[in-house]
């Protein structure tokens, strides 16, 4: 059994869950500015600006998908929709991909060559939050009895004060090991695949046919048909990703070049 005991409260009133979505955030504006040094044909003047918008946005459509999964509470208590605790992976994935593309029109900037881009760095950026939601005890999995199994003993935990010392399944540890495989996917992927946005939908794949699986074995709020919403968000964005996949992605050779002895 893993025995977590962390306070998840850090300082002055400041969650460790913040403290690591602010780090995942600044992982990836990093990775994006160490792949244009690296080449990407991107200036950084797009990377800041992008950041600007996407950042806002990827808050702001978080938190509304919050409130809409557990709008029975919210309803009976408006005053925490603004400036509560509470946010949603999928609403910070698709509403960052939606303010970027927006200022990717005004821009003329290629968003599918951005989106490729970006991917790794969000991946990464995705796990060092789910090690926020590991200390904070939140987004934690059902009953179990496996060895490895986290028990959440610290009162002010997320976890529901009921399963405050039951072993449960770490499903943020498993998410954490399957973002890094996702990554070394992508990356192994990255200048093989056309047209721009394949590899951006790779990653929306992949992470949504987790979430349609992993949501069987986490606490959550029935949303529609019994399932929760972030499985009915993976369903419609694996039915939109798989056909455009399939019908025009294409794999291209990466050209090696062989250096002659003069």
């Amino acid at each position: 059994m893993i025995n977590i005991n962390i306070d998840p409260v850090a300082l002055l009133g400041v969650r460790w869950y913040g403290i690591m979505v602010a780090s995942g955030i600044l992982l990836l504006i990093l990775w994006t500015i160490w792949q244009v040094r690296r080449g990407a044909k991107l200036t950084y003047d797009t990377v800041f600006t992008a950041a600007l918008v996407g950042i806002p946005s990827g808050v702001i459509v978080s938190r509304l998908l919050h409130v809409i999964d557990l709008w029975d509470y919210y309803i009976h208590n408006p005053g925490e929709i603004i400036g509560g605790s509470g946010l949603t992976i999928y609403g910070a994935v698709l509403g960052t991909a939606l303010g970027i593309w927006i200022y990717s029109k005004f821009a003329k900037v290629r968003f599918g060559y951005l989106a490729d881009v970006l991917a790794p760095g969000i991946i990464l950026a995705q796990a060092v939050g789910r090690v926020g939601c590991t200390i904070n005890g939140c987004c934690y999995g059902t009953e179990t009895t496996l060895p490895w199994a986290v028990v959440y003993t610290h009162p002010d935990s997320l976890v529901s004060p009921s399963l405050l010392g039951v072993p449960l399944h770490p499903t943020t540890i498993y998410e954490i090991i399957y973002l890094l495989i996702i990554f070394g996917v992508v990356l192994g992927l990255r200048n093989r695949l056309k047209p721009d946005g394949s590899l951006f939908m790779v990653y929306l794949s992949l992470y949504s046919l987790w979430r349609v699986g992993i949501d069987f074995l986490r606490e959550g709020t029935p949303f529609l048909f019994g399932l929760h919403q972030a499985q009915v968000i993976a369903i419609i964005t694996l039915a939109i990703t798989i056909p455009v996949l399939i019908l025009r992605t294409r794999w291209v050779r990466v050209e090696t070049t062989i250096p002659v002895e003069e």
